[in-house]
């Protein structure tokens, strides 16, 4: 999997199906978390969350994953050219996260938004506990990813983007999975809990910010 050939034309893509939509899920529960001291982003892509991150909570140190060096290059390119001065606080790190092994409980803040969605329900099943493991015990997780409403046009509706984008992204980035896998009974197996969620685009989009349950 790489999204490196779509790395130059990816926010055009995203304006072109969602608007702003996508940035507005990836944002939404920002304001929401405790300022966090060292955070995990997983499939950041070009930028946009991270430098928001680092908006609201200036003194983050973050640990930023992506298997697309070129996503990294524009996403470091991107906090060098808004928030220069925050660079250092960012470690950009070029590696699959089904091989990188994170420190144990190690982060407050863990965030993956519209990545989990390209892998089969094994995989996302794993990238769960290890990133569970790599949480600190008052972690917060934010998540913002594609949904299915339970009935109705809008489930349709989904049901038939959602085969569209799987077609053309298995096509130009080799993704392995085929349909949307919802993580959240497997966050619950690791100890979190669904703190918050805002729904978008008539429920087809959602921002959700999970808790561990000490």
């Amino acid at each position: 999997m790489s999204f490196d050939a779509l790395a130059p034309w990816y926010r055009t893509l995203e304006w072109i199906a969602f608007g702003d939509e996508l940035q507005r899920c990836r944002v939404a529960c920002l304001g929401e978390i405790a300022a966090p001291r060292r955070a995990l982003i997983i499939g950041e892509g070009n930028g946009r969350f991270l430098c928001e991150l680092l908006r609201f909570h200036p003194e983050v140190e973050v640990d930023c994953i992506d298997a697309s060096h070129r996503m990294l290059q524009l996403a470091r390119k991107r906090i060098a050219d808004e928030l220069g001065n925050r660079l250092e606080r960012v470690h950009f790190l070029h590696d699959d996260i089904m091989s990188w092994s994170p420190p144990k409980h190690h982060y407050d803040l863990v965030v993956t938004h519209f990545v989990l969605d390209c892998f089969p329900e094994a995989v996302v099943a794993g990238i769960t506990k290890k990133l569970a493991l790599a949480a600190m015990a008052d972690a917060n997780w934010l998540l913002a990813d594609f949904c299915v409403p339970r009935n109705g046009m809008a489930r349709f509706c989904a049901r038939s983007r959602l085969a569209m984008m799987y077609l053309f992204f298995r096509l130009m980035t080799r993704i392995e999975a085929r349909e949307l896998v919802d993580p959240t009974p497997l966050m619950r197996a690791e100890g979190f809990v669904l703190a918050r969620q805002h729904p978008f685009r008539k429920g087809t989009l959602k921002s959700e910010m999970w808790r561990r349950n000490r």
